[in-house]
């Protein structure tokens, strides 16, 4: 049995799924402009380390409270 966690979801085109899968994590990327993206990390930080870059303040600038969210949520999988 796998531990899924939604990071975010605003619809059923854009959502970001974090998959526990032992000591393995699946992140699903899905989007409306480029498909489903998958990334397989071994380790929590590894994971950390791919969202932080992914998920740039600039890129986030007047909407920090969702970057926060979003990056409280995975480090809490």
């Amino acid at each position: 049995m796998f531990k899924k966690h939604e990071i975010y979801k605003t619809d059923k085109y854009n959502m970001l799924t974090v998959e526990v899968q032992g000591k393995t994590l699946i992140v699903r990327e899905i989007s409306d402009q480029w498909g489903e993206d998958c990334h397989t990390f071994v380790s929590r930080p590894e994971m950390l380390h791919w969202a932080q870059n992914r998920f740039r303040a600039s890129d986030y600038a007047g909407r920090e409270e969702e970057l926060e969210a979003i990056m409280t949520a995975l480090k809490n999988v």
